[in-house]
């Protein structure tokens, strides 16, 4: 089964996409924010397309693990993501994934000096990867 992970910001909305098997995560898309239909009907779009059966989504909490505005903006669209689709919603800590994604890029050689690069999908992608590794995890005895 395929998982979707979204990384949901004010201007953009990072998405990330797992193989059928539910193991490794992908970046797959960055959404340009316009209104909150339009981006709904993409991901469910996206949805539909690649026949996804989970969806996670990265709850950015505070440092100290409270719900901030920013927080609070996204599960208020995870809401009204959920009255378009009948696929499982579920949320997942974000805190510093962009910063992560980020490192990586830099690391992989992704970005030239003076290019404007975006993370969102990458911190998609990190933020599916943690779920997917974490639904994955052996069981200990």
């Amino acid at each position: 089964m395929r998982s979707l992970g979204l990384d949901i910001g004010d201007r953009r909305i990072g998405v990330a996409l797992s193989d059928p098997e539910g193991i490794l995560a992908s970046p797959l898309a960055v959404i340009n924010r316009r209104n909150e239909s339009l981006d709904i009907e993409a991901i469910t779009e996206i949805i539909r397309q690649h026949q996804v059966g989970q969806v996670v989504v990265g709850l950015p909490l505070s440092m100290d693990g409270s719900l901030g505005q920013q927080a609070e903006k996204v599960k208020d669209f995870t809401r009204k993501l959920g009255e378009h689709t009948q696929v499982p919603l579920e949320y997942r800590d974000e805190r510093l994934t962009t910063v992560m994604a980020e490192h990586l890029k830099r690391a992989a050689g992704g970005k030239k000096k003076g290019e404007k690069t975006r993370y969102d999908a990458q911190a998609a992608a990190i933020i599916l990867q943690g779920y997917l590794d974490e639904k994955h995890k052996p069981e200990l005895t």
